[in-house]
């Protein structure tokens, strides 16, 4: 995954630290018996560099990665703290004691032909595995409380791997929120013998199997890039962009991203474009005054090319709207002219008097199978929408107009039905654009979770 903070001031640190290992006046514990697979192999190192909220005081915080080893200094420097794995060894060899012996038992059955024994390890060891997932709850970045079974559920039930809130990350994060720290500088290094894959003193971005699976949900961000100018993150469905009226809708991408980088955001709004609270997918914020109007400016000029992908209610081919594809085809264009309506907010309607003109390029992925989330299965189609304007609700609507496809996106609350448990199929999946400073190309992909 994407480093989620500035690396430099953190990677000074964490060579400190790595100079003070090499003289002896740090060693790092072996805390568990060392296994025989993971001799020599080294380990990494993490610092994060936060700051008090009240009186900017600087504290440096360090962890190791795994359970199995605790840094220890022979005296600490000022304003340092060690952070201790989240869950203590014993209580996961406690957790994975029930099962072992017989896990082991049955790998060894396995390991002498008995193959049919394979899907009864795999449930003992998944059981064990989520034994051990019942012992981890992290601090978010506002403070709450989150475990990794809620996590978990995030994903659909799709288990991590074995290890998940050990790494540097999740300790580190997690310690600075649960103890009212801002964090500035975050990095991870490698520390031990050179291998052809990792070299002693450099940086690593936070894994993707672990920590890209459970940092999106501490940070409350997914973030896919970040520099002194701009911020793309993937933007979760149920999200509002930017802050709504009312004090209930403050919690929106703009104000997590301001809680998060509030020593390098210099702006009170910096998104530069939206995306409707349900829709997930890429979006754009930026740092700066003159990033924000450089994206504005490619926004207003249809510089900026978006891909949207989106499961619609039923097989397009089948469809009976004015746009629907005729005669087989699997790409087209709708144009359709809509406005808000006033009675109805925040519907829109079409108008072909007064409405706006609304122009999306489609192109038919192909039917699928949509399971719902009370098991209940139907006929839909992958659809990949390219706007041309950006209009509110545009492709909600023309997909679900009669004038357009008259078909709409599972899960819309507004222009179809959606169940208890559902979300709108809509995801900003690809976006092209010109970066405000470097004038390099930018191209993302986020690939959507249905």
């Amino acid at each position: 995954m994407f480093p989620p903070l500035p690396c430099e001031q953190a990677h000074e640190k964490n060579l400190e630290l790595i100079s003070l290992l090499q003289k002896g006046e740090a060693k790092l514990l072996q805390l568990t018996k060392e296994s025989e697979e993971r001799k020599g192999h080294g380990v990494m190192l993490g610092t994060l560099v936060c700051k008090k909220a009240e009186s900017k005081e600087e504290v440096i915080l360090h962890a190791v990665s795994g359970i199995s080893m605790q840094l220890e200094m022979a005296e600490m420097p000022p304003a340092s703290v060690i952070v201790p794995p989240l869950v203590p060894d014993s209580q996961i060899e406690d957790a994975l004691s029930a099962n072992d012996r017989e896990i082991h038992e049955l790998t060894d059955k396995i390991n002498s032909g008995e193959r049919f024994l394979i899907p009864q390890r795999t449930a003992l060891t998944t059981q064990s595995l989520q034994k051990v997932f019942d012992l981890y709850t992290f601090t978010r970045f506002d403070g709450k409380k989150i475990t990794l079974n809620e996590i978990i559920a995030q994903h659909g039930g799709r288990l991590p791997p074995t290890g998940t809130g050990d790494c540097c990350a999740p300790k580190l994060l997690s310690y600075a929120f649960a103890h009212h720290l801002i964090p500035a500088s975050m990095d991870e290094v490698f520390y031990g013998k050179d291998s052809h894959n990792k070299k002693c003193g450099q940086s690593y971005p936070p894994c993707d199997e672990r920590c890209g699976y459970i940092l999106p949900s501490i940070l409350g961000l997914e973030i896919l890039y970040r520099d002194e100018s701009i911020l793309v993150v993937n933007k979760q469905s149920g999200l509002l962009s930017v802050p709504g009226r009312t004090p209930d809708k403050q919690d929106c991408i703009e104000s997590r991203m301001k809680a998060l980088f509030p020593f390098t955001n210099q702006l009170n709004q910096p998104a530069v474009h939206r995306l409707d609270m349900e829709t997930s997918g890429i979006m754009i914020l930026a740092f700066t005054k003159e990033a924000h109007r450089e994206l504005n400016r490619q926004f207003e000029a249809k510089e900026v090319h978006k891909k949207y992908v989106a499961l619609l209610d039923g097989v397009l081919q089948k469809a009976d709207g004015e746009a629907a594809p005729k005669c087989g085809e699997k790409s087209g264009r709708i144009e359709l002219k809509f406005r808000l309506d006033p009675d109805n907010r925040p519907h829109q309607i079409y108008d072909e008097e007064f409405g706006k003109i609304g122009i999306t390029d489609w192109e038919n992925l192909g039917q699928v199978t949509y399971r719902a989330p009370d098991g209940s299965t139907r006929k839909a189609t992958r659809v990949l929408f390219m706007p041309q304007t950006g209009r509110t609700h545009q492709l909600r609507l023309h997909s679900s107009d009669i004038h357009g496809f008259h078909l709409p996106i599972i899960g819309d609350t507004l222009y179809g039905s959606c169940q208890s448990g559902e979300r709108l199929m809509l995801h900003a999946q690809e976006i092209t654009f010109t970066h405000p400073t470097t004038h390099e190309e930018m191209h993302f992909i986020c690939q959507p979770e249905f």
